[in-house]
């Protein structure tokens, strides 16, 4: 889980379990992976310069009308079949408004009552058991444009690049009940999309971002606090820090005989607390109403069908594969198919090789490898097919698990083929028998006081014999043959 300080994680837990609890509940805003926006045919590229992917559409001018972008509406359809969720045959554009900036129509182009997609859920994995996190609706809108206030001591600058960029809003029950299952419900969410290749989850990007919902209550009490929503969060770690803040806030109120208001804050993110926007809008602030420039979406059950023939195994069912079919513990499954690269990445190895020996090499050493060099799995510094080779050498004898991790480190530098490296460098194991009984026999005839101590009950010293046989065969003795055979010898 991602680090919070370890005073206000106690601070919460303590007060969690004298007293209260806190309710969550996100508003997760995915953009959709698409090559142009929701209402025009602008780029999305992320990182361009300011304004140069933007429309006559997204810069409102006048007599401009939106066309709505097929391939954004198949992705939505997409999620809500990942997210075992409704698909409503008919959803309506609505115009939501409001006043800023960076939104040049003055309203942004939403869905309100009537979604494209209605109730749904994800099943989260924890260490203690499953729990299901509800869906009410996942619905698209467009995104708003970005206000820079560093670059001009005097003005604030407008960038509308993402002006007009598909989002797709998922929005879960107030089912969270801790910085853990937050944690493990985007993650989840996340992974779902990526296998569908619907969002790319990249929150550095701000392709997924959240508005937090968060109450406190006491323990055992069914009814809901009063709510306080933080805009527009970027990373899990930030989350978790505002949800923390935000509940030990408000039970402080509480414990002092205050009220809860109902608002809109934001966390910040150096000082590590939320402060107040503006009251809580309700929806009848906003001042919905269908958008006369755009008919409703009417679906049919073949479109519909034809897009659930190209969903893809899905985390949960490659799970449930991975343990049927290589025998592999839950905890083991889930690790493998949190993300579509790391289970390709594991089947292209066990294909090939060792299915236990790719699951620990994976899970291990190559993690730690690109935790070390900061890397996805999908830049690894060591293919597949070259860790499947590794793994095989290991397997059939001709090299020592000890041995591999030193050619691993080797390969690491510009995928190098393990068979060459051990070649190159004569780091063939050590096999045969013969050979191995003349280093044995030297070994004991030279330490004939140790061999003396040993069979008068001294066990340890069997672990200085078989170092003594590595040490004269340049640590390529095969260490099972040298057990099997110094076992012989000295009882």
């Amino acid at each position: 889980m991602d680090k919070l300080s370890k005073e206000s994680k106690e601070y919460l837990i303590k007060r969690e379990i004298n007293e209260y609890e806190v309710v969550i509940g996100l508003e997760v805003h995915a953009q959709v992976l698409s090559e142009s926006k929701l209402f025009s045919s602008s780029p999305t590229k992320f990182g361009s310069e300011p304004n140069t992917q933007v429309s006559l559409v997204d810069a409102a001018f006048p007599g401009m009308l939106p066309v709505i972008n097929e391939f954004c509406i198949k992705q939505a359809i997409k999620t809500g079949i990942g997210l075992k969720a409704k698909i409503n045959k008919k959803s309506v554009f609505d115009r939501k408004n409001y006043f800023y900036a960076d939104l040049p129509q003055g309203y942004q182009i939403s869905q309100y009552k009537n979604p494209i997609v209605g109730e749904g859920s994800v099943i989260l994995d924890m260490p203690t058991g499953e729990k299901k996190v509800n869906i009410e609706r996942l619905h698209l809108e467009q995104d708003a444009g970005k206000s820079i206030h560093d670059i001009d001591p005097q003005s604030t600058l407008v960038d509308l690049n993402r002006s007009g960029v598909a989002l797709m809003e998922i929005v879960s029950r107030p089912d969270l009940r801790s910085l853990d299952e937050v944690n493990f419900y985007i993650k989840k969410l996340r992974s779902i999309m990526r296998y569908l290749g619907t969002c790319d989850g990249n929150m550095q990007e701000g392709s997924l971002r959240a508005d937090v919902n968060v109450s406190v209550r006491k323990k055992g009490t069914k009814e809901l606090g009063t709510r306080c929503e933080i805009k527009n969060v970027n990373s899990i770690k930030f989350m978790q820090m505002a949800i923390d803040y935000e509940a030990n806030r408000q039970v402080d109120i509480i414990e002092k005989g205050g009220v809860i208001d109902q608002e809109t804050r934001l966390f910040d993110t150096k000082k590590n607390e939320t402060r107040s926007m503006r009251t809580k809008e309700d929806a009848h602030d906003y001042r919905y109403f269908p958008d006369p420039d755009l008919l409703p979406l009417e679906l049919n059950d073949v479109f519909i069908n034809d897009i659930k023939k190209t969903i893809p195994e899905l985390p949960d069912e490659k799970k449930k594969r991975f343990i049927e079919k290589f025998k592999l513990s839950s905890y083991e499954a889930n690790i493998l198919v949190s993300d579509i690269e790391t289970s390709k990445y594991f089947e292209e190895v066990s294909k090939n090789s060792d299915v236990k020996l790719a699951t620990n090499w994976i899970t291990g050493e190559l993690f730690a490898l690109l935790n070390e060099k900061n890397l996805e799995i999908i830049d690894s510094p060591i293919s597949s097919n070259n860790l499947a080779k590794l793994i095989s050498l290991i397997k059939n004898g001709t090299i020592s698990g000890k041995l591999a991790k030193s050619i691993f480190e080797m390969m690491a530098d510009g995928d190098k083929d393990p068979n060459k490296i051990v070649e190159e460098k004569g780091l063939k194991q050590q096999s045969d028998p013969k050979e191995l009984e003349k280093i044995i026999d030297k070994v004991i005839l030279e330490n004939p006081q140790n061999v003396k101590s040993y069979k008068s009950g001294k066990d340890k010293l069997f672990g200085f014999f078989v170092g003594q046989v590595m040490k004269r065969s340049g640590g390529k003795a095969n260490p099972q043959l040298v057990n099997e055979i110094l076992k012989k010898k000295l009882n």
